[in-house]
């Protein structure tokens, strides 16, 4: 009699929780208004408002069965993953009421398919959210689609970047700017060195589009030296590779990005800041699921709809562990996540889980963008926030980790 008890009550709570997984399935997914389509960056002076103004969702969205759009990315259902999906749905609800920070949106993917979709706070599934850092990460793919159309080779990372250009004028460069290869510049080692005083001076200029915004850097940096390329995080080095791929593709690279990259991908809802000095892309901003394309792009070795956007040799070295930067400072991390580098524009961490460390690699924005994956498990977590002390990455290794580990596919 106890048995059938026990039986009862276990049919009945899962048949409740069908229920509530079905109820919050068929909300619909938050959209953004005319005026709030309208705002595209952290802040657009242009039309006195910010992405900080965007009111805040009064009821989170929450859908462990994502609906499938007409944008490339095929949905599945998280309890065909994972036995424990209640622990997931509680992180968004946490999530929502700020326990975590101010995050956006939560999605995850796994096996190439979305499982999970949420948004939150000043999360639209329509609104392209700005990414801080992790456009760097765009501005490397970028590179790889300009080397898979045969603008440039592999085997021309190692080349110094002043290879590329034809208007410059060595005579005026400082020592050792020549030793600035592209391999370098990805992996945030030029080693230039711009002063306070050049780079406030710099910020003041609309005059240096193309190549003469370079020139300005190689004049303006301190000497290069071994030293100066240690791994130093920022300083130029995605303009650099920007500048490069603009001087090599025929037309510009606001074209290039968006016919051999965001079109290819069917990604048309996104912006681009523009620099005032160099007039070159500047600040991405993509929506939550264009997140998991780019991220799926990765998975699938740089194949997009059967065809080679990017070279799988170029994604394989853009996620490796190319430089390895240090535990002093890791964004996003804690206790459970070490071992940090750095490969093509994309971090690289080991996320540890009940003894074991697992390999990830993630595209990151300071603000709590991230596209991260775990290759072993095939997992990816995609987040957008508007915060900056996050710990993104420690989040998932206590709240979403231990979920996959143990899940058992049915």
């Amino acid at each position: 009699m106890q048995i059938l008890k026990n039986k009862a009550l276990w049919i009945t709570s899962f048949l409740i929780i069908g229920l509530c997984q079905a109820a919050l399935a068929q909300q619909l997914a938050p959209t953004a208004t005319p005026e709030e389509a309208k705002i595209t960056h952290w802040q657009m002076p242009a039309i006195g408002r910010g992405f900080m103004e965007i009111p805040e969702l009064e009821t989170a969205y929450i859908n462990p069965q994502p609906t499938a759009h007409d944008d490339g990315i095929e949905v599945g259902k998280l309890s065909d993953y994972v036995n424990d999906t209640s622990a997931v749905i509680r992180l968004a609800k946490e999530m929502a009421e700020g326990q975590h920070g101010s995050y956006d949106s939560l999605l995850i993917s796994q096996n190439g398919k979305l499982l999970f979709e949420s948004y939150f706070k000043r999360g639209r599934i329509d609104l392209p959210h700005p990414q801080s850092s992790a456009g760097k990460a765009y501005i490397g793919l970028t590179l790889g689609r300009a080397i898979q159309k045969g603008y440039l080779s592999m085997s021309d990372l190692d080349k110094p970047i002043v290879h590329f250009f034809d208007q410059l004028q060595p005579e005026k460069f400082v020592e050792g700017v020549e030793t600035i290869t592209l391999r370098k510049a990805l992996t945030m080692r030029g080693g230039l060195q711009i002063s306070d005083e050049a780079r406030e001076a710099l910020n003041t200029r609309t005059d240096l589009k193309g190549q003469a915004f370079v020139q300005y850097l190689f004049e303006h940096t301190a000497p290069v030296t071994p030293a100066s390329q240690a791994f130093s995080y920022g300083n130029y080095n995605p303009s650099l590779v920007l500048h490069v791929v603009d001087a090599l593709v025929p037309g510009s690279v606001w074209a290039f990005i968006e016919n051999e990259l965001m079109a290819k991908m069917g990604i048309k809802n996104y912006d681009l800041s523009r620099n005032s000095a160099s007039r070159l892309p500047d600040q991405w901003s993509i929506t939550s699921r264009a997140m998991v394309k780019i991220g799926h792009l990765v998975r699938n070795k740089g194949v997009w709809n059967n065809e080679q956007l990017i070279p799988s040799a170029f994604i394989s070295q853009t996620i490796d562990r190319v430089v390895l930067t240090g535990d002093e400072s890791i964004f996003g991390g804690g206790k459970s996540v070490s071992n940090q580098g750095y490969g093509y524009f994309w971090w690289v961490t080991d996320i540890e889980f009940n003894g074991k460390h697992y390999y990830a690699t993630s595209a990151q924005g300071g603000g709590g963008m991230y596209i991260l994956r775990i290759n072993e498990l095939d997992l990816q977590i995609v987040t957008t926030a508007h915060h900056r002390n996050d710990a993104t990455q420690q989040v998932i290794a206590e709240h979403l980790l231990p979920v996959f580990v143990k899940a058992t596919r049915r």
